[in-house]
């Protein structure tokens, strides 16, 4: 069966660009053009208003997005499921993380995994782990390793790895905004000090609930994507960090910062495996949703 141009309407969807889309899909934009116009002539709407500069999905388009996903996730699952019952399953899973948890999680969740399914080949995406979530809800990954939100949303399953805690770090060098006695819960020794943040996710949210209640806004110095930088800018001495204490331990920069003990302390959070009720209909991302042992 033929599902090459529902993929290729899919990628020209998500970068709505016809030079990028041929790239990745390794046609002409002229080939790519042309099965977009079929596409719409079966369809009998327009699915993409286009001109010289810009492309964008008509509402007919963003409708037939959700069903072109939905089709090929469906596919897949029967074909898995046909081949998990010739007992190999062969296919490709998408997994989305943070540098850390590469290699925090990986090796010990995938080397057996990959003795067992040799046929199954599997894409890593490393990025700012505050998009981990919102990439496996709108279908981009199949699987993400991430922090468990407070709410877990809608139609997501989630299984624990670890626990960590969240810390604040500060450069071993003395600087006078650095809090003498953060044990004492006192915000006056805080006010003014230039804290190093993540733009999202939950190490902010629960940086910013600290904060509020010790009735006071932090001074934001940086807000940075993903918890590695952090500990590079604290240790150039910018500011105080916050950041999961399974990313310190695991950064090469981890002498040059110091971890203050702060009072009250910032809370756990799960760090787990995530993914889509639905998709784990699939014997191929069953498989992989199998290998974890909940912690």
């Amino acid at each position: 069966m033929d599902f090459r141009p529902l993929r290729q309407f899919l990628v020209l969807a998500d970068t709505l660009h016809f030079g990028r889309a041929s790239d990745t899909c390794h046609v002409s934009p002229s080939t790519l053009s042309r099965t977009i116009q079929q596409l719409e002539e079966q369809v009998g709407s327009a699915l993409f208003d286009r001109d010289n500069r810009h492309v964008v999905l008509t509402p007919q388009g963003r409708r037939f997005q959700q069903y072109a996903r939905e089709a090929l996730e469906q596919w897949d699952q029967l074909r898995l499921s046909l081949q998990s019952e010739a007992q190999r399953l062969t296919g490709e899973i998408s997994i989305y993380c943070s540098v850390t948890a590469s290699y925090s999680f990986l090796y010990t969740l995938l080397s057996a995994f990959r003795s067992r399914h040799p046929g199954i080949e599997l894409k890593l995406h490393t990025g700012d782990p505050a998009r981990a979530i919102q990439q496996v809800l709108a279908g981009d990954e199949d699987m993400a390793i991430t922090s468990r939100p407070r709410h877990l949303p809608d139609g997501l399953a989630f299984k624990s790895l670890t626990r960590s805690a969240l810390v604040f770090i500060a450069p071993h060098a003395d600087h006078e905004w650095i809090p003498s006695t953060p044990q004492s819960p006192s915000k006056e020794q805080w006010r003014g000090v230039p804290m190093i943040l993540s733009e999202s996710g939950l190490s902010r949210e629960l940086a910013n609930t600290w904060f509020k209640a010790l009735g006071l806004a932090p001074t934001i110095y940086a807000q940075v994507a993903g918890h590695e930088a952090i500990v590079s800018m604290v240790g150039l001495g910018f500011g105080i960090g916050v950041v999961p204490r399974i990313v310190l331990e695991a950064s090469p920069l981890a002498e040059r910062v110091r971890i203050l003990s702060v009072k009250p302390e910032l809370p756990h959070y799960d760090v787990g495996l995530c993914a889509l009720n639905r998709r784990l209909k699939s014997p191929l991302i069953d498989a992989l949703w199998q290998e974890v042992i909940e912690r």
